[in-house]
């Protein structure tokens, strides 16, 4: 019998993934020991950037698709709710996934058209069908986008606002755990060696036999339904909303961006630690938007040039940490695991 055999993890990867998923649980049952909501509440906005930053870790890290677009499905998700929930009486918690899915839908012509573009021109051309949508929203009589829409009492089920907002929080935490586990599992699954073979060459990755378009979309589709879902959270965070702020470009991608940029682009666990600086920043610059978002840039900027694998790539020039390892490795004698 070999000696030898194949793995992805390592002693530090299991403790990682024990570490996760302990901190998982911890979080899981905070509305029983977080009475005044006091972390709770801020908690929410930060599980749900680490969704979305999961997501466009997908998309731009692994498959090289840089969207500046991704406001479109944090919308549709928004006005989606308000739709299922206010105008057609669906419980506002079973109304989420029906959410994505219409993201998901829509993502599918939006692909059409930018899938024809290339680099630059994709990530244009996504911001271009994010404001042809919010325009179509905002000057849709159904839809009222142009106005300030609110979740009434009845839409939201007639629940109790402790009720309400311990549902919502574990929706957040669901998104968060879920996108992380999404990226690792497809990465780790012969898509996302066809997805990172795309990213790297795309013309090669043709002639090895890979479907170039489908990888595309498959993971286009996914970001989308995921993105769409966040939309529909954030508005029973906040259960208020209008076209401007539910198609922000600054809130739900620029902000994602330099996220995912100062934790580590390409990597699973970086976009945490992205969300984590911003968390930091958020806390301290609280009354202080502008400067916020200068200094979120400016750091983005700067790590951007000294270390464009951000944080996480320097935690690995230190100390080389695999925490949701995805390849494989060979294991066995003389072989350090």
């Amino acid at each position: 019998m070999s000696e030898y055999r194949i793995s992805r993890s390592t002693p530090e990867s299991r403790g990682g993934v024990a570490f996760f998923a302990a901190l998982t649980l911890v979080l899981f049952t905070l509305p029983w020991w977080d009475g005044d909501g006091s972390l709770r509440t801020p908690l929410v906005i930060v599980l749900l950037y680490v969704a979305l930053a999961q997501m466009w870790n997908l998309l731009a890290g692994f498959a090289g698709l840089i969207s500046i677009g991704q406001q479109m499905f944090v919308g549709i998700g928004t006005y989606g709710l308000l739709t299922f929930a206010e105008e057609w009486g669906i419980d506002p918690y079973l109304s989420v996934p029906l959410c994505g899915l219409v993201a998901a839908l829509v993502s599918i012509p939006v692909a059409f058209f930018n899938f024809r573009l290339v680099a630059g021109y994709f990530a244009i051309g996504t911001w271009v069908s994010a404001e042809v949508i919010r325009l179509l929203v905002n000057d849709s009589g159904s839809l009222k986008g142009g106005e300030v829409r609110s979740l009434t009492r009845e839409s939201l089920g007639g629940y109790a606002k402790e009720t309400r907002d311990n549902v919502t929080y574990w929706l957040a935490l669901a998104l968060a755990v879920g996108a992380t586990a999404i990226v690792v599992f497809v990465l780790r699954s012969r898509v996302g060696l066809a997805l990172r073979s795309v990213r790297d060459n795309e013309t090669g990755a043709r002639g090895l036999g890979v479907d170039v378009t489908r990888t595309k979309a498959l993971i286009w589709v996914i970001a989308a339904f995921w993105t769409g879902c966040v939309g529909a959270v954030l508005l029973l965070n906040a259960p208020s909303a209008t076209s401007t702020s539910a198609f922000s470009v600054l809130s739900w991608t620029a902000l994602v961006i330099f996220m995912v940029v100062i934790g580590g682009n390409g990597s699973t666990t970086g976009p945490i630690l992205g969300v984590l600086v911003f968390w930091f920043l958020d806390e301290q610059l609280a009354d202080q938007d502008t400067w916020r978002f200068i200094i979120l840039g400016g750091l983005a900027a700067v790590m951007a040039i000294v270390a464009p694998k951000g944080l996480y790539g320097l935690l690995q020039q230190w100390k080389p940490l695999q925490f949701f390892p995805v390849r494989r490795r060979l294991i066995g004698p003389g072989v350090d695991e």
